[in-house]
């Protein structure tokens, strides 16, 4: 359960900061949560097949970047999307 709790967490910062990085609207906390934890897996799925680990001193700020990298890959392409 705390798992969980700590997965959505870091999608919610992931998905906010990645909004603010991108220069995107509020999109408001639902939103952010959404694309964070989609995020955190794109994120995931490429640093792993990149062979960055989350092994070391701090597995929760990798995750952290790894979920902010996938986020700004989602939102980068849904602008495509919606062009």
């Amino acid at each position: 359960m705390d798992g969980i709790i700590v997965f959505l967490l870091v999608g919610l910062v992931a998905g906010f900061l990645a909004g603010k990085l991108m220069g995107a609207e509020s999109q408001g906390i639902v939103a952010n949560l959404i694309i964070g934890v989609i995020g955190a897996i794109i994120g995931g799925f490429l640093f792993h097949r990149l062979g960055l680990g989350i092994r070391g001193m701090a597995p929760l700020l990798i995750e952290l970047a790894a979920a902010i990298v996938g986020s700004i890959i989602l939102l980068i392409l849904l602008r495509f999307i919606r062009k």
